[in-house]
């Protein structure tokens, strides 16, 4: 009986430790130009959050054709409810305040890693 509840206990302990060490995976990386028609928004309105530039710009690049020196396709943001996801994404996943600011000034190169974790999908932006 004890070597049952040793085992069942040691194959537990097992199934937590391989799922918690389970690392999350790279989806896909790319490079953008933010530029000031990246900024706005169809309707000529000013974006002011992050996500809403990250959204735009792969709008401009995948559904407008309009693609600035610096911006990388992605296959991940071609999907128009992939953008929508942008928000949720963003939040979960890292960027500096100061990269947030010059982000939302525009004219900076960033890169874009998109994750895939227990969690969820996430977003890490580094501005350069």
């Amino acid at each position: 009986m004890r070597k049952g509840l040793f085992a069942a206990a040691f194959a537990v302990v097992l199934a937590v430790s391989t799922g918690a060490a389970r690392a999350d995976e790279l989806i896909e990386s790319y490079g953008a130009y933010i530029g000031q028609d990246d900024l706005y928004n169809s309707s000529n309105e000013r974006l002011t959050q992050p996500w809403q530039v990250i959204r735009q710009d792969r709008a401009n690049v995948h559904r407008f054709g309009v693609r600035q020196p610096g911006d990388d396709l992605d296959s991940f943001f071609a999907s128009p409810r992939n953008r929508e996801l942008a928000e949720r994404m963003i939040r979960a996943g890292r960027i500096e305040r100061s990269a947030a600011r010059r982000l939302l000034d525009g004219d900076v190169q960033i890169y874009v890693e998109i994750w895939r974790g227990a969690g969820g999908d996430y977003i890490n932006i580094s501005v350069n």
